[in-house]
């Protein structure tokens, strides 16, 4: 049987997902077939320190998203605070400032939805730790479409809101501890 053959990472993470997204992204290896895009909640407008804070022990470097940049493999690029982050056929970021979801703006639900048009199968959808129920719409998004859903193990989670209502709403094909996860990864990106 042939092995599905995966194109993109996206990954939702609020509320102690700084760490979390440290753990994942410090097992990815850095011969990832893939781009991995991240939105990350949080209060701070200092894009640019979160990038740093993520990329240390980071085997691929982390970018803030600008508009119209081209998603390239082995690169993490984080959601400016303030902007929804979206993905368009290239496959490129774009950035909006339409109106927040789930009371939040960057919003995962708007990134996943939109990646999960342009991937469509081949798209693996992340979420992590969180105190909202953003990830849980788009995540259903990219498992209509046939993409791959990995849910933090709620038990593990700072929060387990966002993985909890994930799960309830879209399902998962892993449910892991973020130990697994880069890993995963690895096995299903590396070529």
């Amino acid at each position: 049987m042939r092995r599905r053959r995966y194109e993109a990472v996206v990954i939702a993470a609020s509320t102690g997902g700084i760490e979390a997204l440290r753990a994942v992204l410090r097992a990815v290896d850095p011969r990832i077939a893939a781009p991995v895009v991240i939105v990350q909640h949080t209060a701070s407008e200092n894009a640019q320190a979160l990038c740093d804070v993520l990329a240390a022990g980071s085997a691929i470097p982390v970018v803030e998203a600008e508009s119209r940049q081209p998603l390239v493999n082995g690169c993490a690029y984080l959601a400016p605070p303030g902007y929804h982050l979206l993905v368009e056929p290239g496959p490129r970021a774009a950035l909006s400032m339409d109106e927040k979801v789930c009371h939040v703006r960057p919003s995962a639900d708007v990134l996943f939805t939109s990646a999960a048009d342009v991937w469509r199968g081949g798209l693996i959808g992340i979420v992590l730790t969180g105190a909202n129920e953003d990830g849980a719409a788009g995540m259903a998004a990219i498992r209509s479409r046939r993409g791959l859903a990995v849910v933090q193990k709620p038990e593990e989670a700072e929060m387990r809101e966002m993985p909890e209502a994930t799960l309830r709403r879209a399902g998962a094909d892993h449910v892991l501890s973020l130990q697994e996860i880069g890993p995963l990864l690895n096995r299903l990106l590396c070529r």
